[in-house]
């Protein structure tokens, strides 16, 4: 009956794993391809084992149209520039994303069908199996004990006093028969009861090999989760430095109310940050011990709080959680502190440091 029960438990553990890796997968390709007429020409290639035909996605889309009209309006020009910067920096995120895509699909959406398509299959067709082999086995026992009772019947009647010779004889051909008849009886059920135990070890193996399954969709799940962090991280750095690139403009960007003395701060990076974008600055970056940094001309040791890739030769890169040395130099513009790690030096953003005792 135990035996019974884990069974059980087994196949709906099979089924459970079935329905949600299914509602997972579907989920998956929606986020990567909201568009559901794109996804049915996708599926209609793979029916038909043929290569899907590349298209702009819609940043690219977007890139496209910002690089022409920023052609049309003058390169030359502020407002041209800053589309064409904007187009590119578009493309550069489609292209992002269809490696996120192309990634999702190998390392994630590409297991979980075929866990789907053969590994489910190959469980609920051995299932069946399994239950046409009970079934086998259950007409066997019915055959035999109908066998051991007509078999029964005729040994009460054997011993029941002699009878005329010749009806005797015929008595006894038909005890034999009866006797063959419970023999084979026994033998089928012997040959069903082996088929089933068989089979029945084949199915157990295959859900437990479930388990295994599972581990093998982690590991898909990690994979998917670094191409996301990668994608996202991606498009960060590109925004940042779209961002910085903007921000190098002339005042022509300002708002035309603002006098031009006040439109260069307003357009720099590091204090326009938008909320979701940009790190805001760390309480630590308002306190006295900026002002006096920058009021001597000594150095102060820093952390720094995120990655930062130079953006130009007069710019240090920056990792995350390392230390270096900073110092104020006259005319540099307030959002920016000289740094030095060894002997590499260059400019570095206020916002990715906090300033140490």
């Amino acid at each position: 009956m135990n035996i019974e029960k884990q069974d059980c438990l087994r196949s709906i553990r099979a089924e459970s794993t079935k329905h949600w890796t299914e509602k997972i997968m579907k989920q998956t390709e929606v986020l990567l391809q909201p568009n559901p007429n794109v996804r049915m020409e996708e599926f209609l290639y793979e029916m038909l084992d043929k290569k899907v035909p590349m298209r702009a996605n819609n940043h690219e889309l977007l890139g496209e149209s910002m690089i022409d009209s920023g052609h049309e309006f003058g390169p030359g020009t502020a407002y041209g520039s800053a589309l064409i910067k904007c187009g590119e920096t578009e493309k550069l995120l489609g292209s992002a994303e269809k490696e996120l895509i192309q990634s999702s699909a190998i390392n994630f959406l590409t297991p979980f069908r075929n866990y789907i398509e053969g590994d489910f299959k190959t469980i609920s067709k051995e299932r069946k199996l399994l239950q046409n082999k009970r079934l086998d086995l259950d007409a066997a026992k019915n055959r035999l004990k109908k066998a051991r009772v007509a078999d029964a019947r005729s040994a009460e009647l054997n011993s029941s006093p002699p009878l005329a010779e010749e009806y005797v004889a015929h008595f006894s051909y038909m005890l034999s028969i009866l006797h063959v008849r419970w023999l084979k009886a026994e033998t089928e059920l012997r040959i069903a009861q082996s088929e089933f135990d068989r089979q029945a070890e084949i199915t157990r193996l295959l859900l437990e090999g479930i388990s295994s399954t599972h581990a093998h969709h982690s590991r898909c799940l990690n994979d998917f989760v670094d191409a996301q962090a990668a994608y996202y991280a991606q498009c960060y750095q590109y925004m940042v430095n779209l961002q910085k690139q903007l921000g190098s403009f002339p005042s022509t960007f300002s708002n035309n109310n603002q006098p031009a003395g006040s439109s260069s701060a307003s357009i720099s990076v590091p204090t326009a940050q938008p909320a979701t974008s940009l790190p805001t600055p760390p309480p630590s970056q308002t306190s006295p011990a900026l002002n006096e940094l920058r009021s001597t001309s000594g150095t102060r040791k820093a952390r720094v709080l995120y990655d930062y890739d130079a953006a130009s030769s007069s710019e240090l890169s920056l990792l995350a959680d390392e230390v270096i040395t900073v110092s104020s130099v006259p005319g540099m513009d307030s959002d920016w502190l000289m740094g030095q790690r060894g002997n590499q030096k260059g400019k570095v953003p206020i916002t990715y440091l906090e300033l140490l005792n």
